[in-house]
């Protein structure tokens, strides 16, 4: 348990947090960053109280360890091995992953060897425009606006870090960002997505199973992967989400080309969630369910990772005759059909797992052309020029 004095402490989602002193001057003494004289804290989490101890031990130890020297001959790689050292505590390995990827393939080859003093706002607005045109690793053209957006959130933090180390840092990025194209998003038709519910119900197996779970729930197919039976409340026709699945760059392997599959907690807080499910998908459960530990899509404790069940899915949709689409269409499909019938924003927010209902609004729904007619008559019904 927690003794006086620890800074450790458990939150009210069950999880543990600790906290420690970030930084301290040379007399061994917290350094202040406001005009209250507060120390600057830094956090760490866990699922456990020794789990969160054993990361405060080791984060205080590294906290003088890890410190750019404040000299004009400072490189950007410097800094952003500094920067991603301080942050692997603190971030999913999922998202250090990511970070480490991004930082190897793109940022140190163009930037890494550029002096702190030499890193100005122009060098880095000539290297975002070089990812967006010529960034791939093959020569085929640029990255796409999602990863240049990744790419300059980690130049931006590792700014901060750099100012809050007191580093000669000269760059202002603050009105730098990335234009995202709105592409069109893919929604089944009703008769397409018939037409795939009489594939899924045709013989239906375990995989069929979890399509059609995801098409009446909207889970992600991370999400789908990792479930087990023991997230299932049949009696009380609910399923809980609790964690996700995904395959990530494996950073204790040294190579950059070698991946790893992952279980961890979803995306977000508001990804942990409870969903109630329709009673015709609890009677098909319940002729699939089997022992709590084993995985829905499988029955076994083996697993079926995302990429092998896009690829299944992909299958299905073929087989209907049905045009092509990923497994994120399913989503939008379920956003979609919610409101159509209409369902209230914010409880299908909640459902979806996002943060608030404008994420909902404008990301995955998607009104159909014939629920706009629809609409527009209904308005004409209503104010009808008496003289026509």
């Amino acid at each position: 348990m927690p003794r006086k004095g620890e800074n450790i402490y458990k939150r009210k989602d069950g999880r543990w947090e600790g906290r420690y002193i970030e930084k301290y001057d040379s007399n061994g003494k917290a350094c202040y960053y406001d005009s209250e004289h507060k120390a600057k804290y830094a956090y760490v989490y866990g699922k456990t109280y020794s789990e969160v101890k054993r990361k405060l031990t080791e984060q205080r130890g590294n906290v003088q360890k890890v410190q750019p020297t404040k000299n004009k001959s400072s490189t950007y790689g410097e800094l952003l091995d500094c920067w991603l050292h301080s942050m692997q505590l603190n971030t999913k390995e999922s998202t250090q992953a990511r970070y480490t990827h991004l930082i190897k393939t793109h940022i140190k080859p163009h930037l890494g060897a550029v002096q702190l003093s030499q890193l100005t706002t122009d060098v880095i607005e000539i290297f975002i425009e070089q990812q967006l045109t010529d960034g791939r690793l093959d020569n085929s053209g640029g990255l796409s606006p999602k990863t240049v957006t990744d790419i300059l959130t980690i130049i931006k933090s590792t700014i901060e870090y750099a100012r809050y180390k007191e580093l000669p840092v000269i760059c202002n990025l603050s009105k730098l960002s990335i234009k995202k194209k709105e592409k069109e998003m893919r929604v089944f038709t009703p008769s397409e997505q018939e037409s795939l519910i009489g594939t899924l119900t045709n013989d239906m197996d375990h995989s069929k199973f979890g399509v059609l779970l995801s098409l009446y729930t909207g889970i992600r197919v991370g999400e789908l992967c990792a479930l087990q039976w023991e997230d299932f409340d049949l009696a009380h026709s609910k399923l809980k989400i609790r964690k996700t699945m995904q395959r990530i760059q494996d950073l204790g392997n040294g190579s950059v080309s070698k991946t790893k599959i992952v279980i961890t907690e979803p995306k977000s807080q508001c990804s942990i969630r409870e969903i109630p499910l329709p009673l015709f998908i609890v009677d098909v459960a319940k002729k699939f369910a089997s022992n709590p530990k084993a995985y829905i899509l499988t029955g076994t404790d083996q697993y079926i990772e995302p990429r092998t069940m896009q690829n299944r899915f992909k299958s299905y949709v073929k087989e209907c005759n049905v045009e092509p689409a990923n497994f994120h269409v399913l989503r939008h499909t379920f956003a979609t059909r919610c409101v159509e019938v209409g369902f209230e924003v914010k409880s299908l927010s909640e459902v979806l797992g996002h943060a608030n209902v404008n994420i909902t609004l404008n990301r995955y729904v998607h009104s159909s052309f014939e629920l706009k007619h629809s609409n527009m008559n209904k308005l004409a019904s209503q104010y009808k020029p008496s003289n026509m």
